[in-house]
């Protein structure tokens, strides 16, 4: 996080919500958790942060940690965010680190045995630091980290390795949206460990209200903002996700 006078801002790339933050976007360099329900469009809002990034001089990296890049370049292009002119032209980089789930239950480096949790989180912090400094990346994209955390049982390892991964990250300077569910919507919900140590928090929720769906987004924490903290309607459309700041979600 850099923080005092040094401290600017670069813009969410979806319509609406840089109102909803005093007009300035996400503080740069800040770690910021998406949070959302199935189907609420986490993927989606990650994609187009880079795309927006890649299309005004700052190239990003997104981190697969659950689908195969074709699935999400599939997915992607039916809401209308081609992506493959910024792979073409090494502005935006995907790194597929689903394999490292896959590592056998032990693995030899220099003679030495380490544990499949610990090699996963040094290679998956390994793989985004030579993609980052390969391009010069100055967004970062992680999704999701709910597949990262099913290695880890037991609450206190998950916030161990989530602590070990933004000390990995934060020096690479990158604004970055780490992904994650919502593990319960409720309003009388408990917190996540990850709401804690993060920089921001934005919820995206998905509801059923009077036989329709109602989508919402929430700014529940964001450091160095004055944001909004009232829920805001959004929808899907061509260009991927729009938000109405005008508009309050009751």
């Amino acid at each position: 996080m850099i923080t005092g006078a040094e401290l600017q801002y670069v813009p969410t790339g979806i319509p609406g919500l840089d109102a909803l933050l005093e007009n300035k976007g996400y503080p740069q360099g800040f770690n910021i958790v998406v949070m959302g329900s199935p189907g609420s469009g986490k993927t989606t809002f990650g994609i187009q942060f880079l795309r927006y990034g890649c299309r005004n001089g700052e190239p990003g990296v997104y981190v697969s940690l659950d689908e195969r890049p074709e699935s999400i370049l599939r997915n992607v292009l039916h809401l209308g965010l081609d992506i493959t002119e910024f792979l073409a032209k090494g502005s935006l980089s995907i790194v597929d680190a689903s394999p490292i789930r896959s590592i056998p239950g032990e693995v030899k480096l220099g003679g030495i045995s380490i544990g499949k949790k610990d090699f996963s989180l040094a290679a998956l912090v390994a793989a985004i630091n030579n993609h980052v400094k390969n391009i010069g990346a100055k967004r970062l994209v992680i999704d999701s980290l709910t597949s990262f955390f099913i290695q880890y049982p037991r609450a206190a390892e998950r916030r161990a390795a989530f602590m070990e991964l933004l000390e990995g990250i934060t020096p690479l300077r990158c604004t970055t949206l780490l992904i994650t569910e919502l593990r319960m919507s409720g309003v009388d919900r408990p917190y996540q460990f990850e709401e804690y140590l993060a920089d921001g928090v934005i919820i995206l929720r998905k509801q059923a209200k009077n036989s329709s769906v109602v989508r919402s987004l929430h700014i529940e924490k964001m450091r160095a903002v004055n944001h909004d903290v009232e829920p805001h309607p959004y929808r899907f459309t061509r260009g991927g996700i729009e938000v109405f700041p005008t508009e309050k979600v009751i």
